[in-house]
């Protein structure tokens, strides 16, 4: 393959469905958050499973509330209360009421509650009622929030605390989801450095790898941080054989660009049943990025610069991470996105899609995206950046106090 035969970014994308989700697993519901459903989850029972009020009041049979108001209430017998977490020990029969807490059970033969505001209670044991209720007013009937059978989460949903604590109510302990990618990370380079060493004149520490493992770790896959390899073939081509057999996808940080390429592309070539499906990204920054299919096993090459690697990670590395897991979407905005003006004109790069990092800031009423422009080597823009705007394809160029869409990144 000559090097940079550009492919899309959605192109790449569409890759990614040669590559199975990875295969199932059991785990505990309080162990499930960001797991991705690997079947569709039904409801195994109702919920609420009883009658139960949504306010403080009164359970009341509706028609004798028909017609009270402020100037012309209407009086009930009261006979008890009804105690949270009980059963009531009597129920409710034509022109009585019972206290009734909210969450309580409702009594048989009452079909409303009356909120306690539109009440009161008389020294005689009667009930005034200064406002009508409706048949099932202030309550919920058993599967009124959810009906047992009912498939609440598709298979690849992927799991939020507001859904464990639904499936909490439901009683649902144990859950299947698709196993966590194992992601091996790697380094390569004769300038890179450890991070624990002082870097001599014309050598650098390694970021990258710590930084890409914080994105895995972010797109819930597990980290393997397999250190740095020099510039040389046979070292190269063993971390990587090694790497895949331990790992279901290889992340390569350096080696890619037109520097190295060939020594790269020669060691992930020469690896068992391995196929280049993309070496070039239309996209900047970032352009130089491989894509392999060794195996059945993905290998992606990161550019060695710092921003470009945090880029491809965010919005090719990512979404690879979420097919793996068994997500059925793929998204750059790991953190969400929001509507902004754009501070400054922007122009695009020829033939590329355009990821430029914003700061954003309010004035007024106004939100704004700053761009922090720079080179890719430097990783202080990235920092200092709360996400990103896109300038796509076709697209020359974005004018000041234009309304863009940012790409915000993960807290």
């Amino acid at each position: 393959m000559e090097f940079f035969r550009l492919k899309t970014r959605q192109e790449v994308l569409d890759l990614y469905f040669r590559f199975p989700p990875l295969e199932a697993e059991e785990v505990e519901l309080s162990h499930s958050l960001g797991r991705v459903l690997a079947v569709d989850l039904a409801a195994p029972e109702d919920v609420p499973h009883f009658p139960r009020a949504t306010m403080d009041g009164y359970a009341v049979r509706a028609e004798d509330t028909f017609g009270a108001s402020p100037g012309l209430p209407q009086y009930l017998e009261l006979k008890g209360e009804v105690f949270m977490g009980r059963e009531p020990q009597r129920g409710v029969g034509p022109g009585e009421a019972l206290r009734l807490p909210t969450g309580g059970m409702l009594p048989e033969g009452a079909n409303a509650v009356v909120m306690v505001e539109f009440t009161k209670e008389l020294p005689d044991g009667t009930l005034e009622v200064r406002r009508p209720v409706a048949p099932g007013e202030n309550l919920l009937r058993p599967g009124e929030d959810v009906r047992a059978g009912e498939v609440l989460f598709p298979a690849g949903r992927r799991l939020r605390p507001q859904d464990l604590g639904l499936l909490a109510a439901l009683g649902v302990t144990r859950l299947q989801v698709h196993r966590q990618p194992r992601v091996a990370v790697l380094s390569t380079g004769d300038e890179i450095v450890p991070v624990t060493a002082k870097p001599p004149a014309a050598k650098v520490r390694d970021a990258n790898a710590l930084m890409v493992a914080a994105q895995v770790r972010e797109g819930q896959g597990i980290p393997l941080l397999r250190g740095l390899v020099p510039d040389n073939y046979d070292l190269l081509f063993k971390a990587l054989g090694e790497s895949l057999e331990e790992a279901d996808l290889v992340l390569l940080s350096g080696g890619s660009s037109i520097g190295v390429r060939d020594l790269s592309l020669k060691a992930i070539t020469h690896l068992p049943n391995s196929e280049i499906l993309v070496h070039g990204v239309a996209i900047r920054p970032g352009k130089p990025t491989i894509l392999a299919d060794i195996g059945g096993k993905p290998l992606m090459g990161l550019p060695g610069h710092p921003a470009s690697a945090a880029v491809v990670m965010q919005v090719l590395g990512l979404p690879l991470l979420a097919r793996l897991a068994g997500r059925q979407n793929f998204s750059p905005s790991r953190g969400g996105r929001v509507p902004a003006r754009l501070s400054r004109n922007l122009a695009g790069a020829s033939g590329r899609e355009d990821f430029v990092r914003v700061r954003l800031r309010t004035e007024g009423d106004t939100l704004w995206a700053d761009p922090l422009l720079g080179p890719s080597a430097l990783l202080s823009p990235l920092v200092l950046s709360d996400g990103f705007v896109i300038i796509p394809l076709e697209v020359e160029g974005l004018l000041r106090g234009e309304q863009v869409m940012v790409h915000l990144f993960g807290e």
